[in-house]
């Protein structure tokens, strides 16, 4: 085929482009928004739990209290995720739930007993059969690292408000 054959798509591709400097961080912000609000909003809701695994926590968090633990934890998911529909301090929000998925997946996610990295990817599964559960927080950070990286784009507060400071 000649160059011209493919202009029609070449048209199309640029019109995608274009589009997706605008939109193209929106459905992980929304995603990412979503999911943690409603774990912040099921702690809001719900009864302290971390006692239970306090010991599971990594350091530092190992350090601090059950409750204090918690009281973050769901303020994080409460707070954070609206930084992220309004893409405002979006790579600080990002990273803040980075953080937050790597001490749930250490406390909560990873398995506690393996010997072979086949038994470890057992544990790559939404259902806990006894081998963990952390292919939804791994999902969670894929999908936060554009956002870190990149920033929120374009329809964003961030690009309203730092546009004319570069």
């Amino acid at each position: 085929m000649t160059s011209s054959a493919f202009a029609p798509f070449k048209y199309t591709f640029s019109k995608i482009d274009q589009l997706g400097a605008w939109s193209a961080d929106i459905p992980l912000r929304l995603f990412l928004a979503w999911e943690f609000f409603e774990s912040g909003l099921e702690k809001w809701n719900g009864q302290n739990w971390f006692a239970d695994i306090q010991a599971n926590f990594p350091f530092p968090f190992n350090l601090v209290s059950a409750d204090l633990n918690w009281q973050m934890s769901m303020w994080i998911e409460l707070i954070a995720p609206v930084l992220l529909l309004l893409g405002l301090g979006t790579r600080f929000a990002a990273l803040v739930l980075m953080v937050l998925t790597v001490v749930a997946i250490g406390a909560v996610h990873w398995p506690e007993h393996w010997s072979s990295l086949s038994e470890l990817a057992q544990g790559y599964a939404i259902t806990n059969k006894g081998f963990g559960n952390y292919k939804l927080p791994l999902i969670y950070l894929v999908a936060a690292l554009p956002l870190l990286f990149k920033g929120a784009g374009r329809l964003s507060l961030d690009a309203l408000l730092f546009r004319n400071k570069a």
